[in-house]
């Protein structure tokens, strides 16, 4: 009998969110699933070794940055059907159900309020910082002190930066890209100057706020609540992250709707129908929180955070009108931008490999590459509006010209009165209001066309080298604003043919390099509609997500997708690859297999626990327990530690009675956050106790998802995903054989081990 015993190795790699990574150093898991996938590449060379996979595995942006090793686990997403659990549903109260159905939905109520709230403090804190350094620069310059303008401007940026580097590299690694302390990494890098955004980072601060909930506290720092023990499992921890990241979503563009969806398309591998009603009424409470904060900032007691939100663009005064030409230029427009975005997605592959590498030589490394690429920022921003000219104020604009303020339509920068410099008006503002003016319908002309590709260029640059460098930083603004550096440009080029608005271009460049780079079309597009709050757009940004990506797709996967592939994170795709149709599931597994009988020595189990890291185990009865060897259940490794521990043993081989569910309950079984679970040091057995026997059945899931072994791979696959597994066992089609084959992890459904397994299979790139 064989089971994939490097599997059990990889399948950890899928973690929740918000877990503290240090308490896992040490974890057994960790010291077999080097060795396996070495093998694996060693077999099969022919395919991109991920970059995880030259070095210690680690989560979040950790892999990027190169902070310290952590292995991930896989989620327990099924329900485990053992007697404990049944007798303690019986024995539940109606008012003990009610009163875990309330708690649920008061952690919607809780996500969704602190969520809005840090979104909102991100946002009034970026606002501030960047607009009273802007300030400081504008003022300096206004006295043609150009030169210590600059070094103002470089400095602050620099310092910010640091600042940023340093939280990362000192505090708190997971908040590079990830973390609880993002929420003021981010507000420093983003502040610093970067072409960086803060809705990754929210994102995952809602999941974090979700996951701290969700695990009963932090032990860590003595915020533990009793009461929220009932949420110990990772079915309701999961739902709460997912509320949490749809939340992360709504506060970051004030997309409630369109969080809801980024949740279901891109963040949750499993979904469900109750699921979806408190997402949806969590990014309900964020939209109401951040309203709120903004009609109270609307009377200018938040300092340089003004009225206008996170609505960019408003299009009511912008005519929309279809013909054919326009309808050209619209698709040429999405196909070039699919070109772009695969390209991008290339560079950012590379690029991140790069810095993997620097940044694993310390903390001084990572501090030195952000302060640089800082550097390299401030100097594009501040010298390459020298290139540009003068233009003379419009004379029917409706806003002051030049800017006097922080933010503006029109930089003066050099010029002298009258005048204003159009590549300073994007280059030293914040990145939303540069995205504001982008899309700006207003002015007529505001943006000369050498402008527009200088800033494109620059920024699609800036945007690849500052990606996967040791600061809190999200894709999104980015790719939105190259995108619509792009989409002004194209309708400059294309004005004599099109009538549609310049604005309403850069928004549909910023939608179509958005579906070149990201591959999602649905969430992208509500969201985008949400922030430039008119559904007239409907229709052409449908079309050039739907271009972008179908162009795109034919070069590479989305920039999602390849993190996942460079960090070796063994993500299942929602379809089967062609070749698993020509397998089946006795192909993948291997061994050896390690079952336990349905009344087992200690010793025994102690054996296995110490010698393998495996997280499941089939438990197999036979004689004289049943009448031939029958596959009794699966049993999991947490399990058996909390049985272990709490020494429930006899001297006879026999059943346990029932006083077991008088000395243990499901609570006992519930996972602990942060690392604090039984690990094996933790026990106590004794010699003499090594010979006593332990019953499983009270702990055994006596469902277990199986398969028989001549299943098709690639349909397992699909059962697999679909139903969130963990383990899924392959049985016997025959008689007269072992109950049992093999356990399949998500590991082996893996390319990288099917084809090491079986290197003649040629994969298709079609699905």
């Amino acid at each position: 009998m064989m089971t994939p015993t490097g599997g059990e190795g990889a399948e950890k790699m899928d973690a929740e969110d918000g877990v503290n990574c240090s308490d896992y150093e040490h974890d057994i898991e960790n010291e077999e699933s080097g060795g396996y996938w070495s093998g694996i590449y060693d077999r099969n060379m022919a395919h991109t070794m991920p970059l995880l996979m030259k070095r210690a595995n680690t989560t979040s942006q950790i892999a990027i940055v190169g902070a310290n090793p952590c292995p991930i686990e896989s989620l327990d997403y099924e329900i485990f059907d053992n007697e404990i659990l049944k007798n303690d549903w019986r024995s539940k109260k109606k008012v003990q159900i009610i009163h875990y159905v309330m708690l649920k939905w008061g952690f919607a109520l809780l996500i969704g309020l602190g969520t809005g709230l840090v979104g909102f403090f991100n946002s009034f804190a970026v606002e501030n910082i960047a607009g009273f350094k802007l300030l400081m620069t504008t003022g300096l310059m206004s006295k043609h002190r150009y030169l210590d303008a600059f070094l103002a401007y470089a400095g602050a940026n620099m310092c910010l930066a640091a600042a940023a580097a340093a939280l990362c590299a000192f505090i708190a690694p997971a908040a590079a890209g990830s973390g609880i302390p993002e929420i003021f990494g981010s507000i420093l890098g983003v502040s610093a100057g970067f072409v960086v955004g803060k809705e990754g980072p929210m994102v995952h601060t809602g999941a974090c706020i979700a996951s701290l909930l969700g695990q009963g506290g932090s032990h860590k720092y003595h915020l533990t609540c009793t009461w929220l023990r009932y949420f110990k499992n990772d079915r309701d921890r999961r739902d709460m992250i997912t509320c949490g990241a749809a939340a992360g979503v709504a506060a970051a563009f004030r997309a409630p709707v369109g969080g809801v969806l980024f949740a279901l398309e891109e963040a949750a591998s499993w979904w469900r129908s109750a699921l979806l009603w408190r997402t949806f009424f969590t990014t309900a409470v964020v939209a109401i929180v951040l309203r709120v904060a903004i009609q109270f900032c609307a009377t200018g007691k938040c300092g340089l955070f003004g009225e206008g939100g996170l609505i960019m663009y408003d299009v009511s005064s912008a005519n929309i009108t279809y013909s054919a030409s326009g309808i050209f230029a619209v698709l040429l427009l999405g196909a070039i931008a699919g070109i772009l975005g695969s390209i991008y997605n290339y560079l950012v592959d590379k690029v991140v490999r790069t810095y993997s590498i620097i940044n694993g030589k310390g903390a001084f490394s990572k501090i030195s590459l952000v302060v640089t690429i800082a550097l390299l920022t401030s100097c594009c921003y501040y010298f390459l509006p020298w290139i540009a000219k003068c233009i003379r104020c419009p004379s029917n604009s409706t806003v002051i010209c030049p800017s006097v303020d922080e933010s503006g339509d029109y930089k003066s920068f050099q010029c002298p009165p009258g005048y204003y410099n159009d590549l300073a008006s994007l280059f030293l503002n914040t990145n939303d209001d540069a995205i504001r003016n982008l899309f700006s319908p207003r002015i007529i002309k505001e943006f000369h066309i050498t402008s527009l590709f200088i800033y494109f260029a620059t920024i699609y640059c800036l945007g690849i080298i500052t990606y996967g460098i040791a600061i809190p930083s999200g894709l999104f603004i980015p790719v939105i604003l190259a995108g619509a550096a792009y989409g002004r440009l194209f309708g400059r080029l294309f004005e004599t043919i099109t009538e549609l608005d310049r604005g309403l271009f850069a928004l549909l460049g910023a939608a179509s390099f958005l579906g070149g780079t990201m591959r999602m079309t649905v969430s992208l597009c509500v969201i985008l509609l949400e922030l430039t709050n008119d559904l007239l757009l409907l229709p052409l940004v449908m079309l050039v997500l739907l271009v972008s990506k179908s162009v795109a797709d034919s070069f590479n996967k989305g920039v999602y997708d390849q993190i996942l592939k460079i960090k070796g994170l063994p993500y299942l795709e929602a379809h089967a690859e062609p070749y698993m149709r020509n397998l089946v599931t006795r192909d993948v597994v291997s061994g050896p297999l390690i079952t336990f009988s349905g009344i087992e020595k200690v010793a025994n189990i102690l054996q296995a626990l110490n010698t393998t890291g495996h997280n499941g185990f089939p438990v197999i009865d036979e004689p004289p327990f049943s009448d031939s060897p029958e596959l009794c259940g699966l049993v999991l490794r947490s399990h058996l530690l909390v049985l272990l521990k709490e020494k429930i043993f006899s001297r006879d081989r026999g059943f346990a009675n029932q006083r077991i569910f008088q000395r243990i309950s499901t609570l006992d079984f519930g996972k602990a956050g942060s690392g604090k679970g039984i690990k094996l040091e933790d026990l106590d057995i004794q010699e003499e106790e090594m010979d006593m026997y332990v019953d499983l059945h009270p702990i055994t899931n006596a469902s277990p998802y199986t398969v028989v072994e001549t299943m098709s791979l690639a349909k397992a696959a699909i059962l697999f995903r679909q139903h969130g597994l963990r383990h899924m066992c392959v049985v016997p089609k025959s008689q007269g054989r072992p109950p049992v084959v093999g356990i399949l992890t998500r590991h082996d459904f893996m390319p990288e081990h099917v084809l090491g397994l079986h290197p003649d299979i040629m994969p298709h790139k079609w699905k």
